[in-house]
């Protein structure tokens, strides 16, 4: 339910930053509360205590961000507080700004391989990528996993390009247990 919920909000604030022209401005602002989010974990604390009223909750996040974002956003994280989503606003943030970077172009690549990739072959990969996904520019998170053995994935969204060996060699044990003599 929660993931819905933060899609949902998540989608209509950055609907509404594309029907206001606004996106490059709610991206930055998402990043930046969802930075002080992160790095501030008592500040979500506060919106569970008890003792401090629905309202108090509202004043103390229109303190907190109003004048340092805009007034859409601040609007948007009381509606939040107001309706009880405070413990929703980390993944509503993190679903508008990759609604906010697919709208721009940007891709959030993962890209996991055994060993660490040089210069020139992390250009090519980046250079590949590009090529194929239509995106203007890419995120790249590279990471190593030695459990791979040999070959490259890579992670787009939900899709997944697996060209491992750890893969192929479980498919073919898969297959060769298939096998019936």
């Amino acid at each position: 339910m929660a993931g819905v919920v933060s899609s949902t909000y998540g989608h209509a604030m950055f609907e509404i930053a594309v029907a206001e022209g606004t996106v490059d401005r709610l991206l930055a602002e998402a990043q930046t509360v969802a930075s002080v989010l992160a790095d501030n974990p008592d500040v979500l604390k506060l919106y569970e205590h008890p003792k401090i009223t629905p309202e108090e909750k509202q004043a103390f996040t229109e303190q907190c961000f109003g004048g340092r974002v805009s007034d859409d956003m601040t609007g948007f994280l009381v509606l939040a507080v107001r309706n009880g989503r405070h413990r929703e606003l980390p993944d509503m943030l993190r679903d508008m700004i990759r609604e906010a970077k697919e709208y721009k172009g940007i891709g959030i690549v993962k890209v996991t391989t055994p060993l660490a990739l040089s210069a020139e072959q992390r250009a090519r990969v980046e250079k590949k990528i590009l090529e194929t996904t239509g995106y203007r520019t890419l995120e790249v998170d590279y990471a190593i996993d030695r459990d791979l053995i040999g070959g490259i994935v890579i992670r787009i969204g939900d899709r997944v390009l697996d060209a491992s060996v750890r893969t192929q060699l479980d498919e073919l044990q898969k297959d060769l247990l298939q096998v019936q003599i």
